[in-house]
């Protein structure tokens, strides 16, 4: 369970059974809990994405990635991009072995500029923050 609030990550998450989830670069040992019947995939498919949670360490793949995303993803979908947490950035770096240059406010410019907004921040586990973008209700 992550963070401090006791609600299990996938309700956190807002995974309904009938969701299509799409986990999108999920690193080992990064554990989301029981996804219930929601159908989970891992790579983009050809129908709408209910929900995507999305993996990165660094803006620039991030920003080559994001578009896609919100293409696929249906109107009332959302994405959850997730980052290393400043205090596990060395840990993380050093299991995946990669530098990491993402934080919250890059995250939530990048949204911004791309035609999204974010609705809420969660943490992942101890070493993984998200932030939750969505469409602007005008635009979905």
């Amino acid at each position: 369970m992550a963070g401090y609030s006791g609600t299990p990550l996938p309700r956190k998450l807002g995974v309904k059974d009938d969701h299509l989830v799409l986990l999108d670069g999920l690193p080992p040992g990064v554990d989301l809990g029981d996804l219930g019947a929601a159908e989970v995939v891992t790579r983009l498919p050809r129908r709408p994405l209910d929900l995507t949670v999305t993996f990165h360490t660094r803006l620039a793949p991030l920003r080559a990635r994001l578009p896609a995303l919100i293409e696929r993803t249906a109107a009332a979908g959302m994405i959850w991009v997730c980052w290393p947490k400043k205090t596990a950035r060395a840990e993380v770096e050093r299991s995946l072995g990669v530098s990491c240059d993402l934080d919250e406010n890059l995250v939530r410019a990048l949204a911004l500029e791309l035609g999204v907004v974010d609705v809420k921040v969660a943490a992942i586990d101890e070493h993984w923050s998200g932030l939750k973008l969505v469409r602007r209700l005008v635009d979905r």
